[in-house]
């Protein structure tokens, strides 16, 4: 949690981020789920509140940006509070980007709902984004308890989110070039898939950032994060 001072005021400026970080982290989870439920129920109705509910996030981001400018002018924070501000920051702008991975998701809900695909289809979707939901969960935690071993878990634990995806990916494809019929849809879904993917890379941003605060350094870059869909495809057109 952010360090304690003589002026209480400072304290609640830094509790405030905190806290605007926790409610949009809640906020963006249950955004991810919604979207992902409307996919798979064909709800219209439900796609069209999560479209309109990503304004949240934005004013939620603004808010911590201008919250954070007035305290780094007003405090000059050295150190480990700066760190907590400028990560404030970081967070807020990751967490924007879920919700907008979320409302495109929610944006496919009609198109897709038009030709309804195998079930299996539906149920790696689901699966891949209770993973991404448990990731960006995960790292919440970690911001809120100030966790470098869980920020580890999760950083490394994305590989799986990649692996699904390119499992979904290649489903899919097969899919579609089994049937022309299913290419509109399953484009859909590949997209749908992409953002959930993306979602995944946000949280473990995230985790990288928290790991700044804590500890003031940078997370050594030994992950890499490209999904083999390209390397999917390849492979799909070599045996045609």
């Amino acid at each position: 949690m952010p360090s304690q001072h003589t002026v209480t005021s400072y304290d609640e400026e830094l509790k405030f981020l905190a806290r605007k970080i926790a409610e949009m982290g809640g906020h963006a989870e249950r955004m991810v789920e919604q979207s992902v439920k409307a996919i798979v129920t064909a709800d219209n109705a439900l796609a069209q509140r999560v479209i309109s509910e990503d304004l949240i996030l934005d004013a939620g981001e603004r808010e911590i940006d201008e919250k954070a400018i007035m305290i780094i002018a007003k405090r000059q924070p050295m150190a480990v509070d700066l760190r907590e501000i400028i990560g404030a920051i970081r967070i807020s702008a990751d967490l924007e980007r879920v919700g907008d991975m979320g409302k495109n998701i929610a944006k496919r809900v009609a198109a897709v709902s038009e030709t309804r695909q195998s079930v299996k289809l539906y149920r790696g979707l689901e699966t891949l984004a209770e993973l991404a939901r448990t990731q960006l969960k995960d790292v919440l935690d970690a911001y809120a308890t100030r966790s470098v071993t869980q920020i580890n878990i999760v950083r490394d634990r994305d590989d799986e989110i990649d692996a699904m995806y390119t499992s979904l990916f290649r489903e899919l494809l097969t899919y579609m070039m089994e049937d022309p019929r299913n290419i509109t849809a399953c484009t859909h879904l590949l997209f749908c898939a992409k953002n959930i993917e993306r979602i995944g890379d946000h949280a473990t941003n995230i985790a990288e950032t928290v790991y700044y605060i804590v500890t003031g350094s940078q997370m050594p870059p030994d992950r890499p994060k490209d999904d083999l869909s390209h390397d999917v495809v390849l492979d799909e057109l070599h045996k045609n």
